[in-house]
């Protein structure tokens, strides 16, 4: 069965309109880790240049990725450098750790 990851890095102040328009479009589960780093946008003011970020991780069917990653730009965006980055990855196969037997898109 193939499987989508999204792994999103958005703003931390808008990690609230993100979780809830992807609970509007019924996604299952996300996983959500709190991080720093620089890109587009360094904090220049920091001495390690680093500004602290949401990290989305959400695994989903294939027909779902588009939307749900639609779904995260537009509540994400501001319009200005460091709004954060989404990458769609590919993933093989998926296991429930509790079961020891592969995932089905049912499941999540």
């Amino acid at each position: 069965m193939k499987w989508k990851k999204i792994v999103a890095i958005i703003r931390n102040d808008k990690l609230r309109d993100v979780e809830e328009s992807l609970k509007n479009l019924r996604v299952n589960g996300i996983s959500v880790t709190r991080g720093k780093g620089y890109g587009e946008y360094a904090n220049f003011f920091s001495t390690d240049w680093c500004v602290t970020h949401a990290r989305l991780e959400i695994y989903c069917e294939p027909s779902r990725a588009d939307r749900i990653i639609q779904a995260i730009m537009d509540a994400a965006h501001t319009g200005s450098a460091g709004d954060g980055i989404v990458a769609l990855i590919p993933v093989e196969k998926l296991y429930r750790i509790r079961s020891k037997t592969e995932a089905n898109h049912e499941d999540l």
